[in-house]
């Protein structure tokens, strides 16, 4: 059996969460639900970008959990068309790029959960950097989540003290 895509996955667990969400909501308030639901994608994302970090350790137990590395992870992000990126920079310190289309976007709105869709995936990439170094740092201006014509990511490590 083929792997599902990160986009079917996130679908999945889409439809899931918000059955959740509501029972969670009805019991102690929506904003609360939220805030719990809030750390826990976070944690969970921790302990995917440590588990990724680990992996491409094991291919390569020379190479640092530089932002070369980090960069491994684009071809899953982007499988399925579930992103169309424009790279700028990536190098052992940097990696800028530019979501230019979000098909986690369009499925969070078609499952009537586009308010939560930052909750549901934007928020794990601080996480995710963090798990995999938590020297990284994360800027991002802008989502299409969040209405934005592109989201832009820019990752930075800062320089091995020589």
């Amino acid at each position: 059996m083929a792997p599902i895509s990160l986009l079917e996955r996130r679908r999945i667990e889409a439809e899931f969460t918000k059955g959740i969400l509501d029972a969670l909501a009805a019991e102690i308030g929506r904003d609360r639900a939220i805030v719990i639901l809030t750390k826990a994608i976070e944690a969970m994302a921790e302990k995917a970008g440590a588990a990724f970090a680990a992996e491409t350790s094991q291919a390569d137990p020379q190479s640092p959990a530089d932002l070369t590395a980090f960069a491994q992870i684009l071809p899953r992000w982007q499988a399925g068309d579930a992103l169309a990126v424009t790279l700028h920079a990536q190098n052992a310190e940097e990696l800028d790029f530019d979501v230019t289309h979000c098909a986690f976007a369009d499925m969070y709105r078609e499952l009537g959960l586009g308010e939560l869709g930052f909750v549901l995936s934007c928020n794990r990439d601080g996480g995710f950097s963090k798990g995999f170094n938590p020297q990284i740092a994360l800027t991002r201006t802008q989502t299409i989540m969040g209405g934005a014509s592109h989201c832009d990511f820019r990752f930075r490590l800062p320089r091995p003290q020589s």
